[in-house]
């Protein structure tokens, strides 16, 4: 498995990891890779399928403009992008990588296709970049998911190139990883840790691990504190900082309360992360930003509901078991909404974290796949519809209830003996196929589903 724990794990801005954080990677590559920008007098940028359907909503336009002047998900302060932009458009010149500046408005030199699907992922990207003497540069990516770039052609060469870095715990499928624990007699934490060592030493990882885990932290606390409406047109308030006050001044003084306070607790945190992350705040994609808030949440959970003796260690065994569930899924089907709907985000995501709340907690190896076979079970099928292409309705409570079913999936997974009837393998082919079987006006294109029947509706109302 050529992919690191910090490829399932990066820091960026919402509000999605294929339309936001994908192209601004994209936009940002195909210039270093063009070269030739001091005889450059113009760029265009072409957004093709999902991209195009629902790229407004997820803030594609934008991220192509910040990729172009050279900006990074992971550096851009969230709180600069609006002035940014504004003053590009308001000169019309753009700083390609920041220096060479060419002619550009949003009107004419980004162009939607939103009738056209480029071959390889419905995510796709072409850039054109005008030379002085009148020829051209192009190249075309697609965004494949939780912020993943690949250019055309590069996800077969990839596929057939061997891993770059040999690792001592090499796996493709779940039945690799059992088999290699119970060679060693090794957990699957243990075995993630090595192979992540192969890569950098034990205290560059741990402090990857702790910095994921800190962004994640503070992502849920300015969520929670946080209140006003969500941008896009939709006049989604905020709820979780509403909720979260509310939990602590009515503790204990009312009557009729559901005894869950922990497990609403896990809700609010989930919704606060996406909250963030639909105003196009600081998150960590996980897999996916449309699916970020389920992992932060369950960590926190675990953090301070489980009382570990080791939370540290815990956290980053917590860590590392949820990436090697995120990279099945990425390598044998898909974490992309635009590809396989949102059982491959939320579904995926809710699958990582159960498993690593059990390895957190102990588990088991057959432990830790039960838990993560039952995340993804209860998701086949889910369908990425979001309601006027931003990810508010229903992204933001989907997250919530994934979390809990996280937690309830590590639960029956931890009270039972690790037999269990349908294995992780089998069921992430099953969300490949059935994400293949899916019509496309279900996958992150807002033509069908809730996207279309809750505006009709609404429509007809008026």
């Amino acid at each position: 498995m050529d992919m690191s724990v910090f490829d399932l794990f990066k820091i960026g801005i919402g509000p999605s990891s294929s339309h936001t954080v994908g192209p601004m990677v994209a936009a940002r590559r195909f210039l270093l890779e063009a070269g030739a920008l001091d005889d450059a007098v113009g760029v265009e940028a072409h957004l093709y399928g999902s991209l195009a359907l629902t790229g407004i909503g997820h803030a594609t336009d934008k991220a192509v403009i910040l990729g172009l002047m050279g900006e990074t998900p992971q550096d851009i302060d969230p709180d600069a992008v609006e002035d940014k932009l504004a003053e590009a458009e308001l000169d019309g010149v753009l700083k390609l990588l920041g220096t060479q500046e060419v002619p550009f408005t949003q009107r004419e030199n980004l162009v939607w296709h939103k009738a056209s699907t480029l071959p390889e992922h419905p995510n796709g990207m072409r850039f054109v970049l005008k030379l002085r003497d009148g020829s051209l540069i192009e190249r075309v990516y697609y965004s494949v998911g939780g912020g993943f770039i690949t250019a055309a052609g590069e996800s077969q060469a990839r596929a057939a190139a061997a891993p770059s870095i040999e690792v001592p715990f090499p796996f493709s499928t779940m039945a690799d990883l059992l088999a290699l624990g119970q060679q060693h007699g090794l957990s699957i934490p243990h075995m993630l840790r090595a192979n992540e060592l192969a890569r950098m030493s034990g205290d560059e990882l741990d402090a990857g691990l702790d910095r994921i885990w800190n962004v994640m932290r503070d992502c849920i606390a300015h969520g929670l504190v946080t209140e006003g409406q969500l941008p896009g047109g939709l006049n989604v308030k905020r709820r979780a900082a509403r909720l979260w006050k509310q939990a602590h001044c009515d503790a204990g003084t009312r009557l009729n309360e559901l005894p869950h306070d922990a497990t609403h607790h896990v809700t609010l945190y989930a919704m606060a992360v996406n909250e963030e992350n639909a105003a196009g705040g600081r998150v960590v994609t996980a897999p996916t930003n449309g699916a970020a808030g389920i992992i932060p949440a369950v960590l926190r959970y675990y953090a301070e509901d489980c009382r570990p003796i080791d939370q540290a260690g815990g956290i980053r065994d917590f860590l590392l078991t949820s990436a090697a569930i995120g990279m099945l899924c990425k390598k044998n089907a898909s974490i992309s909404g635009a590809e396989v709907g949102c059982q491959g985000e939320v579904g995926v995501a809710c699958a990582m974290a159960a498993a690593g709340l059990v390895a957190a907690l102990g588990g088991s190896n057959e432990r830790i796949e039960n838990a993560a076979e039952i995340g993804i079970e209860h998701h086949l099928g889910m369908t990425c519809d979001p309601i006027g292409g931003l990810v508010q309705i229903p992204c933001i409570e989907r997250n919530g209830m994934g979390a809990i079913k996280a937690i309830t999936a590590a639960s029956l997974a931890l009270k039972g003996d690790g037999t269990h009837f349908v294995s992780l393998d089998n069921v992430i082919e099953t969300m490949r196929q059935t994400g293949a079987d899916m019509q496309v006006k279900y996958k992150e294109t807002s033509l069908g589903g809730l996207a279309v029947h809750v505006i009709t509706v609404n429509h007809a109302a008026c």
